[in-house]
């Protein structure tokens, strides 16, 4: 669908929450990666996506928001007790006192390889009135579709989000084919949809599939999905980082 003459976006927000506790990688915001906290990497990438007016770090832990002081990388403290990163980002949202027409990405503080080209991507969209939410999927190989840590999506005719799961749709029943759409965790909400979603709380399929995007989905609310052809590079676990610094190396050579 053509984007409509003469719409510019609205201002957008990136707010980066960030929490001390994890089960798999405790203090994993403040990992050293190539000489700098984690976070910092994050920070910096994303800041320098031109179409977001502002950056922030959201944390609930003093630790964390010492180093982001240190580095110069602005930050807010959220509560300890948010059950997901996207209740933090709301609370940030309303602790700087965004404007009401503001779209806010949830920036994913364990990505140091965040490609700026992503957060642009995702924000287009909302130069149409009508995106309320969107998020980004990119073509994923057979090969991988059965993993359950890879979300998967289908899509209607128009772009929007029929499902989120970590089965491998669509089932191809013949056996052959390979169009899977795998789901890249970024996401991009006009801020009364941000607080919509924290009042809606989990829903029955978000918490048979452990997907928070499907508490939009059950109330009705449409997810816009961009797709892109990059992948993006989590750290999960102390043992990621080797590879994450060895992409950002390689980005360095190739400048």
């Amino acid at each position: 669908m053509a984007e409509p003459k003469g719409r510019v976006l609205p201002p957008c927000y990136g707010i980066i929450p960030a929490r001390f506790a994890s089960s798999r990688f405790p203090g994993k915001p403040l990992a050293e990666i190539l000489g700098k906290p984690m976070f910092r990497h994050v920070y910096e990438r994303a800041a320098s996506c031109p179409e977001l007016v502002r950056v922030i770090l959201a944390t609930d832990d003093e630790r964390i928001a010492q180093v982001a002081r240190d580095e110069g990388v602005p930050v807010v403290m959220t509560s300890p007790e948010h059950p997901s990163g996207t209740d933090r980002v709301l609370e940030a949202a309303r602790l700087l006192e965004l404007p009401e027409d503001s779209v806010v990405i949830n920036i994913q503080g364990d990505e140091p390889a965040l490609r700026p080209a992503l957060l642009t991507l995702l924000l287009a969209p909302f130069a149409r009135i009508d995106v309320q939410v969107a998020t980004l999927a990119r073509p994923l190989h057979q090969d991988t579709a059965h993993l359950p840590d890879v979300v998967k999506v289908v899509l209607d005719s128009q772009g929007k989000a029929l499902y989120f799961s970590r089965a491998p749709i669509p089932f191809h029943r013949n056996g052959k084919g390979s169009a899977f759409l795998g789901h890249v965790g970024l996401y991009a909400f006009r801020l009364p949809m941000l607080r919509r979603f924290v009042e809606l709380g989990p829903g029955r399929l978000e918490q048979i599939e452990k997907l928070e995007q499907l508490r939009f989905l059950e109330a009705g609310i449409p997810i816009h999905v961009v797709l892109t052809e990059h992948c993006t590079h989590g750290v999960d676990r102390p043992e990621d980082i080797a590879a994450v610094e060895d992409i950002l190396r390689q980005e360095e050579s190739d400048e």
